[in-house]
Formats: C-alpha cells, structure tokens, sequence
C-alpha cells in the first residue's frame, strides 16, 4: 500500500497541541492529573473545542456530555465514520493515555482540510467523557452513555462530596433527559477507530513501532475469602496452625503458575488483599483477596481458573483452611474484525514496521463495538510505564499513529459498510 501523499501529519504541531494540554492540569496533584468533571477537565474542553473549530470541525456535545468535532462527508446518506479517546487522566497520571487519540483526530482534519481531501463518510472526532475509572466507581461513563449502556441505577451514583453522577453529567454540558433519545444504535456508526499507546512492552521489545490491535481483552475478576484460625503468635506452634495468610501465600503461588501455563494468551493479577486481624502478634485468621484473569479466548479464561479453583481447595483442605471463591465480573472480549484488521494493518505497515497484538486493557472501543466495527492502532510506550508521570511515547511514533490512523480512514471511507453485516 502507497502512503497517501495528502495524509502527513505535522509532528511540530502534535508535539505542541500534547504540551498545551498537558499545562492544564490540577497543580495540587502528581504527574498529569485531570479528573473528569473538574475544573481543570473544564478548561481542556474549552481547549480542544478551539482546536477542533480552527480545524474546520462543527463542534458540539451530546446527552452524555461527549465533545464532537464533525467534518461533514460528500455522502450524507453514509453513517459517519468515528475517531475518538478520551482526555481525563488518572490521579498522577501521564501526557498521553487516550489524549493522542483525540489530538490525532483533530490533526487528520487539519490535513484534510489542508490538503484539499474530501471524505465519502462524515468524520466525527470525540473526546468521551470520563474513559477512566471516576469518583463515581464507573469508567467509560460517556462511551457508555452514547451506545446505551449508561442505566438508571448508574446515573444515580454519587461521589464523596454527594453530587449525583447525572448532575456531574449536565454540568459538563450533557443532558441526561436526552439520552435515550441520543442512543446510537447499530448502522448508525459506520466504523469506529482509535490510535492509543500501547500501555506495555510488546512493541518497544520487538522493535517495532506501530501496532494493529488483534482485539480488547475479556476481564474475569474473582473475589475469594480465605479462613484459618487466628491464635496467638507466640504460643502456638508452627504444627498446630491453621494460619490463613501462609495459605493464601501458597494459594496465590498457585494461580501465578497457571497463569503462566497460559503465559502467551493470558495474564492473572491478584491486585487487592487485605488480612485480618493484621496484628505483629495474632495469627492471620482471614484473608480476602480479588483476582482477574484477562484474555482474548474465554476458554482460556475459565480453564485457568478452573485448574486454580481445584489447587486452591486442595491447599486449604491441607492446611486446615476454609476456602470460598466468588465471581464479581465477566466481561467479554472484544476481537476486532479480520476486514478491518487486515486494512489497519496494512495502513501500519505503509507508514512503519508493526505487528498485530492485544490490548490487554479497556477503552472507550468496548462500548462502541457494540453497535459498530471497531480498530485500533498502538504506539510504542517507554518501558511498558502508563498511568504514572514516566509514561512516555516519542512524538515522532505519536505521528507515525496519526499517519496510520489517517490512512486506514481513507481506505476505509471507500467501503461499503452495509455489506458488513456477516463480515
């Protein structure tokens, strides 16, 4: 595939549309923080609602308080196509988690514009409300609230200070009454693209700069309870114990060797524990402790937490341990179409080496595949680092992603997407 010779991006001007957002942060925090529904969030709408309209983009903001720049297509009779991420940022977090996959949209537009280049399909570039997990306990509040999947009982959730999620929403320029009548629904997106950083290793380590993601993750989370007898540390021998936190030692020793069994198609973290009575001088009595386990193949999934679920109960009936295991969460994985991967591919392969690969963590795409084809392409990260101020992608790779991004959408803008059905 040639590289469009219209569709270069301006490094200079990336580079300096990532520093200028950067600048409006909370101070008061570490890294890169900006909340969603905070002032500082407020002040990088006003930003990137300048940028979008000097880019020629109509700018406006849905029921679910979603930013929209659209560049009308020569076709109005064809769904839009939409590139979108988001601008929040977790508490100390970095420069370019989901921010470069807003500014790459509002970059391919400036080309466009610029070059003369006339798109079949209207072009939509969204920055989407609170991709991150927010004060309200919920992530991906406007993705969600786009495709329908923002209920009642979620609007209803409150922050620490009290404020409902459904006001933090229309503060923000939504209107929570519209949003059953604003639900996109399948066909009404034609296609669905987002350039992110990797967020790993995989394409620093290979070598390679660009990546066509293969699909988004499915997420199996898992509570378990662990229960011993707690007893007095100094007088009861090391034969008589049944201490809970020795057993949840050799438990969660158990679940990293199944999960690496299945090392290329999974990972399992278990992120979260707490001990009771958690005294220097009490044997443990009781541990509880969450695990995931992420991969493309459910069968995967549940075969690594069905060998694990069986060793676990072996170890705590050794042990003397009672032993309850609790689903929380199942979410399915989300495999990107062979059609569009084969032509996001090719459209990384046009402008820099790539390879295909996972993401091994959520978007905003999650939500939207449920009513459109979805890609995505990667960019390297500095050493794996994301969500910490170290997070770092060369701005000459965040490029290279807007040059790919903007290639595969003008090879996707000659589709005919209504034909996709059984793709």
């Amino acid at each position: 595939m040639e590289i469009h010779a219209g569709m270069v991006p301006n490094t200079s001007r990336l580079q300096n549309n990532i520093e200028q957002l950067s600048t409006l942060i909370n101070p008061s925090k570490p890294g890169w923080t900006r909340r969603p529904f905070t002032e500082e969030y407020d002040s990088g709408r006003r930003w990137l609602t300048g940028q979008m309209q000097d880019a020629g983009l109509t700018v406006e903001i849905d029921a679910a308080s979603n930013l929209i720049g659209v560049l009308p297509g020569s076709d109005p009779s064809l769904a839009p196509i939409m590139i979108g991420s988001h601008t929040d940022t977790v508490t100390g977090g970095g420069r370019f988690d989901g921010i470069i996959g807003v500014l790459a949209g509002i970059e391919i537009a400036r080309v466009l514009q610029e070059s003369g280049l006339k798109l079949r399909h209207t072009l939509q570039i969204v920055d989407f409300t609170a991709e991150e997990p927010s004060e309200f306990g919920l992530s991906t509040i406007g993705s969600r609230g786009m495709v329908g999947n923002l209920t009642e009982a979620m609007l209803e959730l409150r922050d620490d200070t009290g404020l409902q999620l459904a006001d933090a929403i229309n503060r923000q320029g939504g209107d929570v009454s519209r949003l059953h009548a604003e639900i996109r629904k399948p066909g009404e997106v034609a296609l669905y693209l987002e350039l992110h950083i990797e967020q790993g290793p995989v394409l620093e380590q290979s070598g390679h700069r660009l990546g066509a993601v293969l699909g988004i993750v499915g997420i199996h989370r898992y509570r378990v309870q662990i229960t011993g007898a707690p007893n007095h540390a100094g007088t009861t021998p090391m034969t008589l114990r049944n201490d809970a936190l020795a057993g949840f030692c050799e438990i969660g020793l158990a679940f990293e060797r199944h999960c690496l069994h299945y090392a290329k198609d999974a990972v399992g973290t278990i992120g979260k524990m707490n001990n009771e009575p958690n005294a220097s001088n009490v044997v443990p009595g009781l541990v509880r402790f969450d695990l995931e386990i992420r991969s493309l193949d459910h069968k995967i999934s549940e075969a690594v937490y069905s060998a694990f679920a069986a060793e676990a109960a072996e170890i705590a009936a050794r042990r003397g341990l009672q032993i309850s295991l609790e689903s929380l969460s199942k979410s399915d994985a989300v495999i990107v179409k062979e059609k569009v991967l084969e032509k996001v591919l090719s459209a990384c392969n046009s402008v820099a080496p790539a390879i295909c690969l996972p993401s091994g963590a959520g978007h905003d795409a999650n939500q939207l595949a449920s009513i459109a084809p979805i890609g995505m392409i990667f960019v390297p990260s500095k050493d794996g680092r994301s969500h910490c101020p170290e997070e770092w992608t060369e701005y000459q790779d965040v490029a290279a992603g807007t040059q790919a991004l903007g290639q595969a959408l003008l090879l996707f803008d000659e589709e005919d997407f209504s034909r996709w059905e059984d793709a």
